[in-house]
C-alpha cells in the first residue's frame, strides 16, 4: 500500500469524485442508529495528522467514504495548535513528523485536561514490541503498523469510536426493505435474514454508505478488499453477482446498479414501492 504513488490513487489523490459520481445523501436512504431516544446520528469527525500525501488522501477518501467528517493535517506543531481551537472525535496520529513527533504530540495530549480523554489511533512503520509498546504506554488507544489492511483500519476506527461515544457510531444501515446490522454482522431483507459470505457483506456495507456514490472495481478492490491483497478486478464481478443473487432472491427491486465502463454503485432511489 505505502509504495503507491499519487497518480496511481487517480480521482482519490486528486481529491475529488469522478464526474459520475454523486455524493450527496437521498433521504429514501438512512443510516441510523437504533437508540432508545430515537435521536439523529451526527457525522463523527476525524483528524489525519500525516505528512505522507499519499496516505493521507487514501485515508481521508476511505473515511469520508463512511460518513465521516475529515480533516487532515501534515505537520506535528500546527497539531498540536488546532487541537486546542477544535477537538474531533478520534485523532489518527502518526508518529514520524516535522514540527513536532506523533509521540510528544500524544504525551502532551494526555497532560491536558482537554485532551485528555481524545481518542488516537497511532500510524507508524515502528513494529517492534518495544515501540508498540512505548505508544501505547504513552496515551494511544491503538497502535496501527504500517503498511496495513484500510478495512482493517475503518473497523478499528468504528470500534473506538463505539467505545468513546457510542451515539456517534451509526450501526443499522437501511434502505427500502434491506437492513444491514454492523454490530451484528447480520442483513435482513423484508425482515428475513439473509446469510452472507464475509466478503458479500462487506462489499454491501461499503456500497449502502454512499447511497448514489459509483465505485470503479479498483475502488471496490481498494476499500473491501485492501490495498495489500491482489486479485483480479473481475473478481469484484463475481462477488457483486453472488452478492444480487442472495438479496435480491424472490424479490423483484435490485439494489446494486451496474454503471456500464465505471462500475457499481447503491441504487440512491431503492425503495419497495
Amino acid at each position: 500500500m505505502m509504495a503507491r504513488t499519487l497518480e496511481q490513487f487517480g480521482p482519490i489523490a486528486a481529491g475529488l469524485p469522478s464526474s459520475n459520481v454523486r455524493s450527496e445523501r437521498h433521504p429514501i436512504l438512512s443510516i441510523v442508529r437504533i437508540a432508545e431516544c430515537g435521536k439523529v446520528v451526527m457525522s463523527p469527525k476525524v483528524m489525519i495528522v500525516e505528512d505522507e500525501e499519499a496516505l493521507s488522501l487514501l485515508l481521508r477518501y476511505n473515511l469520508e467514504a463512511e460518513g465521516y467528517q475529515v480533516e487532515v493535517i501534515a505537520r506535528g506543531d500546527e497539531a498540536e495548535s488546532r487541537l486546542q481551537e477544535t477537538l474531533p472525535d478520534l485523532l489518527l496520529l502518526d508518529w514520524m513528523l516535522p514540527g513536532l513527533s506523533g509521540i510528544e504530540l500524544c504525551r502532551r495530549l494526555r497532560a491536558k485536561p482537554k485532551t485528555v480523554k481524545l481518542p488516537v489511533i497511532m500510524l507508524t512503520a515502528r513494529g517492534e514490541e518495544s515501540e508498540r509498546i512505548r505508544g501505547l504506554s504513552t496515551g494511544a488507544d491503538d497502535y496501527v503498523v504500517k503498511p496495513f489492511s484500510v478495512p482493517e483500519l475503518m473497523a478499528r476506527v468504528r470500534a473506538i469510536l463505539r467505545r468513546a461515544s457510542p451515539d456517534l457510531v451509526a450501526t443499522i444501515l437501511k434502505a427500502g426493505d434491506l437492513e444491514l446490522n454492523r454490530e451484528t454482522h447480520r442483513v435482513k431483507r423484508a425482515n428475513r435474514e439473509v446469510t452472507l459470505g464475509p466478503t458479500e457483506y462487506r462489499l454491501l456495507e461499503f456500497l449502502m454508505q454512499n447511497p448514489g456514490r459509483v465505485y470503479s472495481r479498483e475502488q471496490l478492490l481498494d476499500g473491501v478488499w485492501g490495498h495489500d491483497v491482489y486479485v483480479d478486478e473481475r473478481t469484484v464481478d463475481v462477488h457483486v453477482g453472488r452478492l444480487r443473487k442472495t438479496i435480491n432472491r424472490g424479490r423483484a427491486k435490485d439494489p446494486i446498479r451496474t454503471v456500464r465502463g465505471s462500475g457499481y454503485s447503491f441504487d440512491d432511489q431503492f425503495s419497495v414501492e
